[in-house]
């Protein structure tokens, strides 16, 4: 048996070996399995925590690493979320659609709410990790508990993935980003209802049959580059994560303008 002052020594080593490899980024909790297109009432364990103001929908610019401006705003009313690798998958989970609950503290309500993934966290607490915006998080709270609740600042949650479903009228959006030319173009897809993400899209120029695929850019963002010039029109076609196709007749006009969002008709 070791003594007091060596296991004293082994355990202050154990320690410092834990310090050690979360200073070098080893995963305290490897992650999941990533969450897919599929659907049930099973409900999957995870850890929550907020970030940003205590009401707020999250980043200080109101986006995140989806590309996503203005989810404070409707649709996404604040009511959003990071997710870690296997929620966020690399971009592949933005706008996806999932209710989160809790139980403990009891200042949970134990009643579900619907979150949007906008962003991205990789803090390795947890095999699922959300990382709510604030709003979001006092959400799951009794009414009147909300600070309560956010004063705990992490707690055990459930979630499962759900259809998103977005108020009549919401159409699919389309954004032209920064930088976008006849030879560059970046579009960002943001609004889908049903599976919500996006793992595939292709633009066809009027008046022509070929598809042409863009490419994962980051986020929520695909790209295309072409020696050829585009011309406007532009019908784009979008395949979510459960092999929905959506599609969208000359959504972009031909005197298209970078920094733009186009609806879907």
């Amino acid at each position: 048996m070791a003594s007091s002052s060596s296991s004293t020594l082994l355990l202050a080593a154990s320690i410092l070996a834990t310090l050690a490899s979360s200073a070098h980024g080893i995963p305290k909790v490897p992650p999941g399995p990533n969450i897919t297109a599929t659907y049930g009432d099973k409900w999957l364990d995870a850890k929550s925590t907020w970030y940003g103001k205590p009401t707020g929908a999250g980043p200080k610019d109101n986006g995140g690493a989806c590309g996503y401006k203005d989810v404070d705003k409707e649709p996404f009313s604040g009511m959003t979320s990071c997710g870690n690798t296997p929620i966020f998958r690399d971009g592949r989970g933005c706008g996806s659609c999932f209710e989160i609950k809790c139980t403990k503290p009891d200042a949970c309500s134990g009643d579900p709410v619907l979150v949007h993934i906008t962003d991205d966290n990789e803090e390795p607490i947890a095999a699922y990790h959300f990382d709510l915006s604030g709003h979001a998080f006092g959400s799951m709270a009794k009414k009147g508990k909300e600070q309560d609740l956010r004063s705990a600042g992490e707690v055990e949650i459930q979630f499962r993935r759900v259809k998103c479903k977005y108020p009549e009228g919401t159409k699919v959006t389309f954004h032209v980003e920064k930088g976008s030319s006849p030879n560059y173009l970046a579009i960002l897809v943001k609004y889908v209802g049903g599976d919500g993400d996006v793992v595939a899209v292709d633009v066809k120029e009027k008046g022509k049959d070929e598809w042409v695929a863009l490419k994962e850019s980051w986020g929520a963002v695909w790209r295309l580059d072409t020696a050829k010039p585009l011309k406007g029109p532009l019908t784009v076609r979008y395949t979510t994560d459960g092999g929905t196709k959506g599609e969208s007749e000359d959504v972009i006009p031909e005197d298209w303008k970078p920094d733009t969002m186009y609806e879907s008709k």
